[in-house]
């Protein structure tokens, strides 16, 4: 490093490892393969991971070119020890911040701290070399073995974790810190904006232009043979996440109900748990999204599957623009079919010529000649004349019936395709 300051990061001692693996990202696993590749003795590297995912690995100190840590041996004794690696030239990292600059892409994947395979693929397209490859890592320790031992690869496994989290680690070993980077690169950028793509000044927007070429079809296209596979699918819990409880000693602030939060908490875990549970049934992908809902349908599918109490029931209520008797309706309806039995519920429609046919088709051939209920149609209502009975025909030409209760139509049961059974069930009982 140029000058008297040389950047530094420590990060504390990580708890001992769970499961196989030590790294997910690729970039984490290509640091690991470094290491594999370089160690002469594939049993000091097996007792090393043993260390590090004992969790005997101690804080570890990054610096450019240099990893420290004290890693303690199963015998409790404490050895230092260092993994080197060489850090780039100021020339190799102006060429690597002129790639860069030069992509959108890379210049959102660094914000965000990422290292995708594509602007590591450009480096090394540039004569840079980003990650280790076989005999980069050089160790050192206080237990003076000369190839990598179980502490030189414990540390190595444990920064491997540390990759994971944050890729700027292995940029800071290169030579360059987070923020000395991203200020370079920012720099660089906006002067590439000002001069434009091919270096001449322009006033028509280059900035614009810049930011719109993004990364290239045919470049995303060509790297899909060596980007890392796609992680397995979750496993589906056995039950929905418990909520919050908000119940504590701090008073909410303004405007701030606990019980509407919790509420909506629980909501949104069983929610969840269902899409999970659909997206892991065979053909989920072939299916189309459902529509999505409106503010008004929500309050009502949230009255229906989140039984509220009372005060939550009134908001709801106000929200779907209904009162107390209205809700109830709409909230039957949804339990009874969802969006469409509430469309259903709510939509006095008069069916097309097409539509008015079929239905009445239907009506006819349900029952014996003779036998059928006499009807008194209304647009899609036909109420059975002398009962407080009613079927609703549905736009996706279903029957839905209904009752009459205290001088109202209220939802009976789910549609049916045959009028005759959805009629039979509220017959009985009219």
């Amino acid at each position: 490093m140029n000058g008297s300051y040389e950047p530094e990061r420590t990060f504390a001692a990580l708890p001992p490892a769970q499961g196989r693996g030590f790294a997910s990202s690729w970039w984490g696993r290509a640091w690991l393969k470094a290491l594999e590749d370089t160690a002469l003795d594939g049993q000091q590297l097996k007792a090393g991971r043993r260390l590090a995912r004992e969790g005997r690995v101690g804080a570890v100190s990054v610096r450019p070119g240099r990893l420290t840590a004290v890693v303690r041996d199963r015998d409790s004794t404490d050895y230092r020890s260092d993994v080197l690696l060489q850090e780039l030239s100021e020339e190799d990292w102006g060429r690597f911040l002129d790639m860069a600059s030069e992509r959108s892409g890379h210049i959102a994947a660094l914000l965000d701290r990422e290292m995708p395979t594509h602007l590591v693929e450009d480096a090394a397209a540039a004569g840079l070399d980003l990650l280790p490859g076989i005999g980069d890592l050089e160790p050192e320790c206080s237990c003076e073995a000369w190839d990598h031992c179980p502490h030189s690869g414990a540390l190595c496994y444990q920064v491997a974790r540390l990759l994971d989290q944050d890729p700027f680690v292995l940029l800071l070993l290169r030579g360059r810190d987070e923020r000395r980077l991203l200020d370079e690169l920012q720099e660089r950028s906006a002067a590439r904006a000002v001069r434009g793509p091919d270096g001449d000044a322009s006033a028509e927007g280059p900035a614009d232009e810049a930011a719109a070429r993004g990364v290239r079809a045919d470049e995303a296209y060509a790297a899909r043979g060596i980007l890392p596979a796609l992680p397995p699918p979750p496993p589906l819990p056995a039950e929905p996440g418990m909520s919050p409880s908000l119940d504590t000693e701090t008073a909410p602030g303004a405007g701030i109900d606990p019980s509407a939060l919790e509420f909506l908490a629980a909501d949104s875990a069983v929610r969840a748990f269902t899409m999970l549970a659909e997206a892991l049934t065979p053909g989920h992908e072939q299916q189309p999204p459902a529509p999505a809902l409106t503010p008004r349908q929500d309050a009502v599918r949230l009255a229906a599957e989140g039984r509220p109490g009372p005060r939550l029931a009134a908001r709801l209520g106000t929200a779907a623009g209904r009162g107390p008797s209205g809700l109830d309706t709409a909230v039957r309806a949804w339990r009874f079919g969802g969006p469409a039995a509430l469309a259903v519920c709510e939509e006095e429609w008069l069916p097309g010529p097409e539509d008015l046919a079929r239905a009445r088709a239907q009506i006819a051939g349900a029952w014996e000649e003779g036998e059928a209920p006499h009807f008194r149609a209304a647009e899609n209502r036909w109420t059975v004349v002398g009962s407080g009975a009613q079927l609703r025909y549905g736009r996706e030409g279903r029957w839905w019936p209904y009752v009459k209760e205290r001088g109202r139509w209220v939802p009976a049961g789910p549609a049916e395709d045959d009028p005759a059974s959805a009629l039979a069930g509220v017959l009985s009982g009219s």
